[in-house]
């Protein structure tokens, strides 16, 4: 276990790509440490699958910026929008130059297309793309003298009085409880697919930031809204479900019902396929429907896509021969704890980047391979914002602002959070159902 102090500049709370990319964003004089739930690699980022976008040239902008629009049914806030398209090949630039291996053909970047895209933009690492980026980031920070890393720690909590943030309440793996004081906590803790059945998430991963957002009275936004992906390999099994990425729809994939025809448009908005999908099952009675990979040729398949192989092969599938079972099951989050567009939060000495925040790119529905861009574009301004301010407040009395015996339970706490979470998750739901 790395040696812990009680007081930093930052605490970043996760580490995928936004919470890695954001402590390599800051300056090096600063004290940063970085806790993770799980294993250092124990996020969503890993898992991401199909790619990461990013703006091919300047008459590439109205497409890409309407693609996103369209996919969020205009429900997105454009100035963000803006500022990840506009942000994307300074981003890209900052990848390649930390060491990630994107796909190359003739010596060019490789870009891949995915469904409710107009044109391919999305760059890739095989079919593991959010492995090769954070896995990079990962090793990056971890050379830093700067930053110190702590898995299996868990935010219980945030220290805070009146309206600022002054460092959490944290657990260790075998619950013992500890206070870190910071300037700044950053709040990159991921989504909230443990709280649901079926999710292509990790488990450990269930929306702890926003149950602490209500209890603090810190704004949320758009918590109902909640991604469904079209394609997650069928299995009896509990467990996290096995994404089946954009990329093989967009590379030419296509969906079958049982008696072996194609139903719908593969590349439409994943809400309108996951519909589709649902559809077919109701009108099938069945649980799953059929995805072939036969239109897409065998040695592109083994070459974009061999984790994806890999996997279905050792669930008994072979795709260079026949289609695959698969469902729909939650897989991102586009709500989350409302943020400006430098991350802030609407409590002082507090930011949210990732899939934790909601900063309005999104709307109603994620466009594919946009999650890593937001992600990282939000996360370095976030950086920039926190490096620009050095008149941080500081708690008159840290410790008298903590009981640490209000936390023995960890279990009920836990089941607290999850509650608290699902029950927004529905209130809104019904609020909005009701204002239609």
């Amino acid at each position: 276990m790395a040696k812990i102090e009680k007081r930093y500049d930052i605490v970043i709370v996760g580490t995928g790509c936004a919470g890695l990319f954001c402590a390599l964003s800051l300056p090096r004089n600063k004290k940063i440490l970085c806790i993770s739930k799980d294993a250092l690699d124990g996020s969503d980022s890993f898992l991401a699958q199909g790619g990461i976008c990013m703006l091919r040239d300047e008459e590439d902008y109205e497409p890409f910026f309407e693609d996103t629009m369209r996919a969020g049914h205009y429900e997105n806030r454009k100035e963000s929008v803006d500022i990840m398209i506009r942000s994307s090949q300074e981003i890209i630039k900052d990848l390649i130059g930390y060491g990630v291996d994107f796909d190359m053909e003739n010596g060019e970047l490789a870009f891949t297309r995915e469904g409710a895209h107009s044109k391919s933009r999305i760059l890739f690492h095989a079919d593991v793309t959010g492995r090769e980026i954070t896995g990079t980031l990962l090793e990056r920070v971890q050379e830093l003298k700067n930053v110190t890393l702590l898995e299996h720690t868990t935010m219980v909590d945030w220290v805070c009085q009146e309206n600022v943030c002054y460092g959490i309440v944290a657990a260790d793996i075998d619950g013992k409880k500890f206070t870190i004081e910071a300037d700044v906590t950053v709040l990159a803790c991921g989504g909230l697919g443990g709280v649901y059945e079926h999710s292509t998430n990790f488990r450990h991963i269930r929306g702890d930031a926003l149950a602490l957002a209500l209890y603090h009275n810190v704004e949320l936004e758009n918590v109902d809204y909640v991604q469904i992906h079209p394609t997650t390999l069928y299995s009896e099994m509990s467990g996290r479900s096995f994404l089946i990425s954009e990329s093989v729809r967009g590379e030419g994939a296509i969906l079958l019902d049982k008696n072996g025809n194609r139903f719908t448009d593969e590349l439409q908005p994943r809400d309108v396929v996951s519909q589709a999908i649902w559809d077919q099952m109701e009108k099938d009675g069945t649980k799953y429907v059929w995805l072939s990979l036969a239109p897409i040729p065998q040695e592109e398949i083994l070459n974009h896509f061999p984790n994806i192989y890999q996997h279905c092969l050792e669930a008994g599938f072979d795709i260079l021969k026949e289609p695959i079972p698969v469902v729909p099951a939650q897989h991102y989050f586009m709500g989350g704890i409302h943020v400006d567009s430098m991350s802030r939060t609407t409590m002082e000495q507090l930011y949210a980047v990732g899939e934790t925040s909601c900063n309005g790119v999104h709307g109603r529905n994620r466009l594919a391979s946009n999650s890593l861009l937001e992600s990282l574009v939000f996360a370095k301004r976030a950086a920039k914002d926190i490096a620009s301010k050095s008149d941080y407040k500081k708690a008159e009395n840290f410790d008298s602002l903590v009981d640490l015996e209000n936390y023995e339970d960890l279990d009920t706490i836990k089941h607290q959070y999850k509650a608290m979470v699902l029950a927004e998750i529905e209130r809104e739901r019904k609020l909005r159902e009701e204002g239609k």
